[in-house]
């Protein structure tokens, strides 16, 4: 079984690791943990697990994991292995009106898993695995601390894949996949998760056990359930397994790049590739900067592509993307381009590094229709850049759709007075700055995504990070989302904090 990787270590003994965010934490008596040991077969309460229960892989965390902080810690940490025994930990803390945030992989970069008021911490790596592979019907149930790899492993030795890579692969697991709505990159031919569900089971917050879809293919019994708990974060109920649509493993792959004289011309390619039908696994386009960053490719920018299907399949949609690349502008390049990129795809490796430095780095994913993506590309990187202590804001286009697509920003900066001196990271004054630049960027970028009127996220979801443009983006619908909340937690106890919902413990702290 696999088990969560964290980003960083944290620079402290397990008895002084401290909590960056503020707000109340909610007691948990002794009482309660013996009733949970009593319905589950592992409750923790030391402080190092509590510790690494307390953090994702939320970028401005790794700064504080230097000066020895979790941005906040869980009373105890529960770890089921079966639904049932979900269930009676959710019971527990429904009775007992204390917060349970449900976490796996803890590979979220938003701070989705953080236990911001404390409470219990729900861990679902013991609920792994294939529960049923249905050959025929190319379905299969997966349980939701299932890591990516092994699922695929499994999944491969039925000749049969789900075709969901997403760069945290081998760090997240089925059930944060669907919690926060998440992408593969060959998500242009399959989809994102929410097209690879079918059904789900979840426990609700008094621990009632239902069913979601699953019954039949397009089943009309009313509005889909299913897709109400997919995206919701835990918020509205924890996935106890899954429904999921495969794919015969491919035959065949085909792989070619190309370089446009800029970024919106290659928008443009895209764009008409999509429209006229064809569907490649991969479709990347990224502006200069990246291009020099990731291929060393000058003056251009790249597209990258690659599809896997049958032959026949195959050989007429790369030929209608050269055709629609040539007629946007575009030139053939080193298809060795495409080597490099999956050697490299999910490395991630500088994130800790660089912080380390004293520089901030983030990326942000949002999404958009192909009649704004271009000025939103163009304002938003000169929006982040005039952010004071910006050293560098470039994007590239990651997943691509008949409608829009995803847009891919990166930046980094670092304090304007360092002089090029790496400097204290662990400085009160140094973290005080990050994280005002950090949501500086921030803001920056989500206030050019609201004036084009785009997603405020594509894949990566809400978590506490983008909690405060939740209800802005969601307009009037957001008192639908907070009735569905009300309905079917009415004690606020799944998760609270997150999707930028009211809380019953009070205001969602922030740094």
């Amino acid at each position: 079984m696999s088990s969560p990787t964290p980003v960083t270590p944290i620079d402290a003994p397990a008895g002084s690791i401290g909590e960056r965010l503020g707000g109340p934490r909610v007691p948990v008596d002794d009482a309660l943990v013996r009733r949970l040991e009593e319905v589950c077969p592992v409750v923790e309460v030391d402080g190092r697990s509590r510790a690494e229960a307390g953090r994702d892989w939320w970028p401005i965390a790794i700064s504080w994991a230097v000066s020895g902080k979790v941005p906040a810690m869980p009373a105890a940490v529960a770890k089921p292995a079966a639904a049932q025994e979900l269930a009676a930990v959710l019971r527990c803390c429904h009775e007992a009106r204390v917060p349970v945030t449900a976490m796996a992989g803890r590979s979220g970069v938003c701070g989705s898993s953080v236990p911001v008021f404390g409470g219990i911490a729900l861990d679902l790596c013991a609920m792994a695995g294939l529960r049923e592979v249905d050959d025929v019907s190319l379905l299969a149930e997966a349980l939701p601390g299932t890591f990516g790899p092994d699922l695929e492993e499994a999944l491969r030795g039925r000749g049969v894949t789900l075709g969901h890579w997403p760069q945290s692969m081998a760090l997240s697991t089925v059930g944060g996949w669907l919690a926060c709505r998440g992408a593969g990159q060959y998500s242009t031919r399959y989809g994102k998760i929410e097209d690879m569900v079918v059904g789900l089971e979840v426990a609700l917050a008094d621990g009632r056990l239902i069913r979601t879809g699953g019954t039949g293919p397009r089943a009309a019994t009313g509005p889909d359930l299913t897709q109400l708990f997919v995206g919701s974060e835990g918020v509205l109920g924890v996935i106890t397994s899954a429904l999921l649509r495969l794919h015969p493993v491919p035959a065949d792959e085909r792989r070619a790049a190309y370089l446009f004289p800029d970024f919106v011309a290659g928008l443009s390619a895209c764009r008409t590739i999509l429209r006229r039908g064809a569907t490649p696994a991969v479709l990347r386009l990224y502006d200069a900067v990246e291009s020099k960053r990731n291929f060393d490719v000058d003056g251009h920018s790249t597209l990258i592509v690659l599809d896997e299907a049958d032959p026949a399949l195959l050989e007429a949609t790369m030929a209608l993307v050269s055709e629609e690349v040539g007629a946007s502008g575009g030139e053939v390049g080193d298809p060795a381009l495409v080597d490099r990129w999956m050697e490299h795809r999910n490395d991630v490796s500088a994130l800790a590094p660089l912080y380390r430095a004293g520089i901030v780095v983030d990326t942000i994913e949002v999404a958009g229709r192909w009649s704004v993506l271009g000025r939103l590309y163009e304002d938003a990187v000169r929006a982040v850049g005039e952010v004071p202590g910006t050293l560098v804001a470039s994007a590239h286009q990651s997943h691509s759709y008949p409608d829009g697509a995803c847009l891919y920003f990166t930046f980094a900066g670092r304090h304007p007075e360092s002089g090029g001196e790496d400097p204290d990271v662990a400085d009160e004054g140094h973290r005080r700055w990050a994280e005002g630049y950090y949501a500086a960027a921030w803001e920056a970028v989500m206030g050019v995504v609201e004036r084009h009127g785009a997603a405020i996220s594509h894949h990566h979801g809400i978590g506490v990070n983008r909690a405060r443009f939740m209800a802005p983006a969601l307009g009037e619908a957001f008192s639908v989302l907070r009735a569905c909340k009300e309905a079917l937690d009415p004690r606020g106890i799944l998760n609270p904090g997150k999707l930028g919902l009211p809380s019953p413990f009070g205001e969602v702290p922030w740094p």
